[in-house]
């Protein structure tokens, strides 16, 4: 009897290794890829004329990363962005340029494209600028990312803004010490922005209550012309937000003190930054 049992259990023990053995050979495995190599149709330094906005500024190439796997080569798609970043940022910056491609291998930019990117990145106009670029691909869900050599551009852009820039610029509103403006009030200097830049200006202080709703208008008491918000009234995300002319009134911070204002029309947007 005690042979047949060990009989017994013997066959299930082979039984049960011989089952583990198929479960391991049924499991796939990455194997690994080849950090794809990146070429630009020139690498040599640019000039961005807005006469030329159109034109193709720069072509990108890249090699496939061929992503393994024990089956052989993925038949996943391949997900790719072209990255842009100052030279010593390390792609670091919050403010990097990041361009989805799905699959393909290649992608173009115009000048008009490249010049947006740069601008977008808060580099100033009419200055060069060393821009490091590289691609990055990756599977499904950002996985098994790699990363491109990395090139090296000296680009100059040129001014280019979303709304014409207005002489002057002024803030108005229940949030503000002087509340709304009247047709004709006179200027209210308190409240008027200061330029420093070809297309940005800055209120360094200001005190504002919380809440309740402002506008920025380029003539003090007159309704002609203003700049609010692009969505619904007092629907933007309070901290900053895009404007547009003749929008909807802007929401104030919920908490109540002085605040720098800075209002770009290179890129739509305004912030708030409390002191």
């Amino acid at each position: 009897m005690k042979n047949i049992v060990k009989l017994i259990f013997g066959s299930l023990l082979l039984t049960g290794i011989f089952s583990s053995c198929e479960k391991d050979e049924n499991k796939i495995y990455f194997e690994g890829g080849t950090a794809p190599v990146l070429t630009a149709s020139s690498t040599s330094a640019m000039v961005l004329n807005i006469a030329n906005k159109n034109n193709l500024a720069i072509k990108f190439d890249w090699t496939n990363p061929d992503y393994r796997f024990t089956t052989g080569l993925s038949s996943q798609d391949v997900n790719y962005i072209l990255q842009f970043d100052t030279t010593g940022a390390n792609f670091t910056s919050p403010k990097k340029y990041e361009k989805a491609i799905s699959k393909e291998l290649t992608t173009s930019l115009t000048v008009g494209e490249l010049n947006t990117a740069l601008l977008a990145m808060d580099l100033v106009e009419g200055i060069s600028h060393s821009i490091e670029m590289r691609v990055k691909s990756s599977l499904v869900n950002s996985s098994v990312p790699l990363y491109s050599n990395v090139l090296t551009v000296v680009i100059t852009p040129y001014l280019d803004v979303v709304y014409p820039v207005p002489a002057n610029l002024y803030i108005t509103g229940a949030a503000t010490p002087g509340n709304w403006m009247g047709g004709g009030d006179p200027e209210l200097t308190s409240q008027k922005f200061t330029k420093i830049s070809s297309s940005e200006f800055e209120l360094a202080s200001l005190a504002l209550n919380p809440g309740v709703g402002f506008l920025f208008v380029p003539v003090y008491g007159d309704w002609n012309n203003k700049y609010g918000f692009t969505g619904a009234g007092l629907g933007n995300n309070v901290n900053g937000d895009n404007f547009q002319p003749g929008g909807n009134d802007f929401l104030s911070p919920a908490i109540a003190g002085n605040y720098k204002i800075t209002v770009s029309f290179k890129t739509g947007k305004y912030s708030l930054t409390k002191l």
